[in-house]
């Protein structure tokens, strides 16, 4: 058998001469051979295996106890106690992220920026032109932005308010940052669940649903549908959210171009809301806000009707969100108003 010198061990293996020293006097990798003179260490060819599963697991971050451990188990028995322990990680390192977050969140309100900023707010639902009644709802508070467009029918309207209804409760929820995201994800699972429970044979309500819940330095996001968050700093207008929406996904797959997706007439046809499918499945994620941030959460009874240049000067001209949000209801009637429209403009200011 031909044996490998540990450098040529150690450029087959991807590890260092000094890595295989260590392995070898903790017992973990200890070489085929070893020089009686010189002491130079020798390994077998069918070494390598073990040396890269164990390079592997070190940078993966296992110790070399439980290394030793799981190097010693049959290849299935290996797997298993890889996975295990990674759970164990897993659940410290959430725990410990938590902890930081709580310390982040404590420190900061110690500070003297985000402790004394606040949400300025306007919101407006208006019936539009065409439509004979409003399934929008629109609210706004200190905490909580929420926009909802129940889908047409009996119940419509009923959804979008029992969907922000839903969020309410997180307004005054004494809820850490690192928390804030998994209780958003349950109180949406809440309005879902609240949706589903004015369906009938005959009728089963839907909703969108996008809103913001501010804590802290952090505003969590929530969003399914077709309703959109913006967002104005430093000039720049930016989406926050994605529709879903049928033609969005024909957009995504190369299909139709977003000016061709703009002219389709399913356009509103939607992929995802509250009350449909098989189970809710919204997008959330965490954001870090900045004083003097402007939002905007609409429904498409704005956002359909006028174009983003016209969305952006009407941001960036009104001097606060009672100015914002009258002039983008003035544009969605100057375009025919044909949808409901809902429309809530948020500054954070000192």
């Amino acid at each position: 058998m031909r044996l490998l010198t540990i450098g040529a061990f150690a450029r087959a293996t991807g590890l260092s001469a000094k890595a295989l020293r260590i392995y070898d006097d903790c017992g973990l990798l200890p070489p085929a051979a070893v020089d009686p003179h010189s002491g130079y260490r020798y390994y077998a060819p069918e070494q390598r295996d073990r040396a890269r599963l164990i390079a592997g697991l070190r940078r993966a971050g296992m110790p070399l106890a439980e290394i030793r451990t799981v190097c010693g188990l049959p290849p299935a028995a290996a797997a298993e106690a890889l996975d295990a322990w990674w759970r164990r990680v897993s659940a410290d390192t959430a725990a410990r992220g938590r902890a930081v977050a709580l310390l982040v969140d404590r420190l900061s309100e110690r500070g003297t920026t985000m402790s004394e900023t606040t949400f300025r707010y306007a919101a407006r639902c208006e019936t539009g032109t065409v439509r004979d009644s409003n399934e929008d709802t629109a609210y706004a508070s200190a905490t909580l932005l929420a926009v909802a467009d129940g889908v047409r029918g009996p119940a419509g309207s009923t959804a979008g308010a029992e969907a922000v209804d839903a969020l309410r409760p997180l307004e005054q929820a004494d809820t850490p940052q690192a928390d804030l995201l998994a209780a958003l994800a349950d109180a949406v699972t809440r309005a879902d669940r609240a949706v589903r429970g004015h369906a009938t044979d005959a009728d089963q309500p839907a909703t969108t649903l996008t809103a913001l819940v501010r804590r802290g330095t952090r505003l969590a996001l929530v969003h399914v549908g077709d309703s959109r968050a913006y967002l104005l700093r430093g000039g720049e207008l930016s989406r926050l959210t994605q529709d879903h929406t049928y033609v969005q996904t024909l957009v995504d797959q190369g299909r139709l171009t977003p000016a061709e997706a703009g002219a389709h007439p399913q356009r509103a046809l939607l992929a995802r809301a509250l009350g449909a499918g098989a189970e809710v499945e919204a997008d959330l994620a965490l954001r870090t806000a900045l004083p003097g941030d402007r939002y905007l959460l609409c429904s498409d009874g704005l956002s359909a009707v006028v174009d983003p240049g016209a969305l952006h000067a009407a941001l960036a001209e009104a001097d606060d969100p009672e100015a914002a949000v009258e002039r983008l209801v003035e544009l969605a009637y100057a375009a025919g108003a044909p949808d409901n429209i809902a429309c809530v403009v948020a500054d954070l200011a000192a």
